[in-house]
């Protein structure tokens, strides 16, 4: 495997929020304490249905003179929808800025080096950059928004700008000996990081822990009323959910819809991704009963055969 590499990460939606109020709109929609960001902070936060259900996993970013808040592209029509719904554009301004912009992911040995002689930044300034923390940084007349990156296992940025800065970027690292990332690296980085997709691990009928996003530090428990909040709290204070995301390890492929069995030849789980890695075992993440503790092993349906090892996701 490399142990660098460029992600292309220009389909997800970016959107921009501006004005007086935008933090405080965004803090009424989002899991998250979005109002205790200062320029140059992130954080992980996620928008719900009425239900406590996921609609998006987003990063929040203050750049200082707006947010900037982005997600997968799956969840575009949901958080897009949900924006428009509850947000005023006369107390907070928002634009999707998707298509005038790109995203691209840098990871690996080097990364920070390679950004900073790029941007004629010194190495220190990106290596002291918390997790999802930023800043901007300048070549010429070229401007980036650079974040530090947590939903790959391999540890890099995520550099975004206008779509002609960062095709520019993208070359200069091409051109310097840096490839790009095949999508079976990118669905193994993503798996080993233990942050979930929408659309994948994760959907609109699942409650925000039963993804592990209060593991991922996406949820405040201390702020005040957002939407799906009901939900949350009454499961975090008051009880549990009765399933949750996990690690499944298997010396084998492990085909994606595959079902769990205990000891016994109940079901107990489900694979919702896969992904062989290069010594030909596999790693996954199933959503699995509660009951069903790390470390347990689990045979897998169609394939009597075939076993996995439950592990619990712990993000980096």
């Amino acid at each position: 495997m490399n142990t660098h590499f460029l992600m292309e990460r220009s389909d997800r939606l970016r959107m921009t929020f501006d004005g007086a109020q935008a933090k405080a709109a965004l803090n009424g929609l989002l899991t998250n304490e979005v109002t205790a960001l200062v320029e140059g902070s992130g954080q992980y936060a996620t928008a719900l249905t009425a239900k406590g259900r996921v609609l998006a996993l987003c990063r929040v970013m203050d750049r200082g003179s707006d947010c900037l808040v982005d997600t997968e592209a799956s969840a575009t029509e949901g958080f897009v929808a949900m924006i428009k719904k509850y947000v005023n554009p006369r107390l907070a301004r928002y634009a999707v800025i998707t298509d005038s912009t790109g995203c691209l992911g840098v990871r690996g040995d080097g990364a920070a080096a390679a950004i900073a002689v790029w941007g004629g930044v010194a190495i220190d300034v990106l290596d002291g950059l918390a997790p999802l923390g930023g800043c901007w940084i300048t070549s010429g007349e070229l401007r980036i928004w650079v974040v530090r990156a947590r939903d790959t296992a391999t540890r890099g940025f995520d550099c975004i700008g206008d779509r002609a800065t960062i095709d520019a970027l993208r070359e200069t690292l091409l051109g310097a000996g840096w490839p790009m990332a095949t999508a079976a690296q990118l669905l193994a980085e993503r798996i080993e990081a233990g942050v979930p997709a929408f659309g994948v691990e994760m959907t609109d009928e699942t409650i925000a822990q039963e993804a592990c996003l209060d593991t991922l530090g996406a949820i405040s428990f201390a702020k005040g009323c957002y939407t799906g909040q009901e939900v949350v709290a009454r499961i975090h204070f008051r009880g549990h959910v009765n399933r949750l995301l996990r690690w499944v390890d298997c010396a084998t492929a492990l085909p994606v819809g595959a079902v769990l069995l205990n000891a016994e030849g109940a079901e107990v789980g489900e694979v919702r991704s896969s992904v062989v890695r290069a010594n030909g075992e596999a790693i996954g993440i199933a959503m699995v009963r509660r009951e069903v503790t790390p470390g347990t092993t689990l045979s897998v349906r169609p394939d009597a055969s075939a076993s996995v090892t439950v592990r619990e996701i712990v993000p980096a």
